[in-house]
């Protein structure tokens, strides 16, 4: 007797219809990132939006129509969310010029750390006052405190996160990020601040290089320049961040009193190792720009760029069709209080570090 389909295993067939599905939805939030702007010309909330937002909108959509039909779980063979982002990951080292870093953004490798730091552990400890679990509390505190949805997914790798948490998680950083890109100009501009201070403040803020971007750009170009350098320089302490998770869940949150004391092989394999690449594609990236011609480095890093947006649009459409809705009900209210919390003390912490740090500083 044959069995159906529907009762049988996932086949290569169902996987690579998945894939597909993920390919289409893709293809889809890219046209609506380069199409939207022009259909709305002249619109500050249509530019504002970022791909991330169309490509989680359109996995969710995709995931509610596929569970209706019943075809949902078959097809969730092809949503490879955890390649694509790490892939993605890999690419983003391409647009991290450490030199740049090193030699031209003391004061934002300054407040990179202190700011990291503080905001990181205030959220630990918030979230551990209010019950949550673990890991959601790791990718929260690194969400909120470095870069957004990129430091989260590095966090999810490190801490074995579950999709559902690492779901959760993108979703309050966009929903945070995008009102923040209107907000913090205007604050700005209300407060006075000089280009430099105002450009630190929403690098060291707003969760997503996308948003920062928009933000940067509003103010001016030194503000741009500025908010670009402090949040690449957070990008490039995600390592750091990991590593520190990878130790402490393998050595203290995760060991059992009666197992032996984890050594660094246990410490080796529970490391995401496209952490490596993305180191290795920012040293590789800096060697390379100063060995060519500026406009001939700018096309390559542009191209792998390029590729960085279609992977990160591919995982968030995976996300999106893997997301779960009882995940947001057993989640309840205390993430969003925790997150919106930590959004408060990175906005007072970032704007005192920004003055201290970036008043009377030039970008010349």
């Amino acid at each position: 007797m044959t069995t159906p389909i529907s009762a049988g295993p996932r086949t290569w067939q169902w996987s690579a219809l998945g894939v597909l599905t993920v390919l289409l939805l893709g293809a889809v939030t890219r046209f609506l990132e380069k199409g939207v702007p022009s259909w709305f010309e002249g619109s500050a909330l249509a530019k504002a939006i970022e791909f991330p937002v169309y490509a989680i909108a359109l996995g969710l959509l995709g995931n509610a129509v596929l569970t209706a039909s019943g075809v949902r779980e078959r097809l969730a063979g092809g949503f490879r969310t955890e390649f694509f982002i790490k892939t993605g990951l890999v690419l983003l080292g391409a647009s991290i010029n450490l030199k740049l870093i090193v030699t031209a953004a003391g004061p934002a490798i300054v407040q990179g750390i202190v700011l990291i730091s503080t905001v990181f552990l205030f959220t630990w400890w918030l979230s551990g006052k209010l019950g949550l679990d673990d890991k959601l509390r790791a990718l929260l505190s690194a969400a909120v405190s470095i870069c957004g949805v990129s430091a989260a997914i590095a966090a999810a790798g490190a801490v074995q996160a579950k999709r559902e948490q690492l779901a959760y998680s993108a979703s309050l950083v966009i929903a945070f990020a995008l009102p923040s890109i209107f907000i913090l100009p205007a604050l700005a501009s209300l407060l006075g601040l000089s280009p430099q201070v105002a450009g630190a403040w929403i690098g060291g803020n707003i969760d997503t290089t996308a948003a920062v971007t928009a933000a940067g750009t509003i103010v001016g170009e030194d503000a741009l320049a500025i908010a670009t350098i402090v949040k690449v320089t957070q990008n490039a302490l995600i390592g750091v961040v990991v590593v520190a998770l990878t130790a402490w869940f393998a050595f203290r949150v995760e060991r059992r009193p009666d197992a032996p004391r984890p050594g660094l092989a246990e410490l080796w394999r529970r490391f995401p190792k496209f952490v490596l690449g993305f180191l290795a594609a920012s040293v590789i990236a800096t060697w390379y720009l100063t060995t060519v011609a500026a406009d001939e480095g700018k096309a390559v890093i542009g191209v792998a760029n390029d590729l960085r947006t279609w992977f990160l649009i591919l995982a968030f459409v995976s996300i999106g069709l893997e997301f779960r809705v009882s995940a947001l009900r057993e989640a309840g209210w205390r993430p969003v209080a925790v997150f919106a919390t930590a959004t408060v003390v990175n906005v007072l912490v970032a704007l005192a570090l920004a003055t201290l740090l970036f008043s009377g500083f030039t970008t010349g």
